[in-house]
């Protein structure tokens, strides 16, 4: 039986000449939400996924969406898009069993005149017009980026048995976020060259050698992975963190 797909036909809102597509990854299990799909969570009565989407509509850097979910998610998110009045979404499509091969799904969505284009967590609702702006001006100099914030605690290596080898300078340790950047030439390059299971797409760019820009997070750019985080983000909306 053929995946189902949609081919959305809005009509796009004004945007700037530097702007790219984005790929809104939304096609995980939820394993840690006990089944309960967390992009339809409710976070002060709207939609995580709405919230992403939203973020990513109202940035004049951003020409088009592209989100990849579950197969059987495709006509709730349509749903979702048509209620909060997201233009710039152009296609829903269903993703793969892992990352790459869901970020290579919403790939296959550009056109060939699209050489690069942000990569970003669905779950990650939070993400500020400043950062979205900051990344695609990246793409305009490097062939990847990657959103990241300073690491505050101290930072130790463990060896195997859970003793410390050592405490690592924090000073060059940077925790990633989304979104990322790619030029799409260099992460399928990379992709055909390598059958790591990545964890982020900066790294598929890393593995080949690409020099990739860190591009200053936030730590509101919080993702969502459990229940207490729809708390902490409750918070932040009502100014509480």
């Amino acid at each position: 039986m053929p995946k189902t797909e949609f081919k959305l036909k809005y009509q796009t809102v004004s945007v700037s000449d530097s702007a790219i597509p984005v790929i809104i990854v939304a096609a995980g299990n939820s394993s840690r939400m006990g089944g309960i799909n967390k992009q339809l969570l409710k976070i002060c009565g709207v939609p995580v996924i709405a919230r992403t989407l939203k973020a990513f509509e109202n940035s004049e850097y951003v020409s088009k969406i592209i989100l990849v979910t579950k197969e059987d998610m495709i006509l709730d998110m349509q749903g979702i898009a048509e209620s909060y009045g997201i233009t710039k979404l152009t296609d829903i499509v269903p993703g793969g069993d892992t990352r790459q091969k869901s970020v290579l799904c919403g790939i296959k969505r550009l056109s060939k005149e699209e050489k690069a284009v942000l990569i970003h967590d669905g779950a990650r609702p939070f993400v500020s017009l400043e950062i979205i702006k900051n990344c695609v001006l990246a793409m305009k100099e490097y062939d990847g980026c990657v959103t990241a914030i300073p690491a505050v605690d101290t930072v130790k290596k463990v060896n195997g048995d859970g003793t410390v080898e050592r405490t690592v300078d924090r000073k060059y340790i940077y925790l990633a976020q989304t979104p990322q950047g790619v030029r799409v030439e260099k992460y399928l390059e990379a992709l055909s060259s390598n059958e790591e299971i990545f964890t982020d797409d900066a790294s598929v760019l890393e593995s080949i050698g690409v020099k990739v820009k860190t591009v200053l997070g936030d730590s509101k750019n919080i993702k969502i992975t459990s229940k207490s985080d729809i708390v902490i983000a409750e918070g932040i909306l009502k100014g509480e963190t």
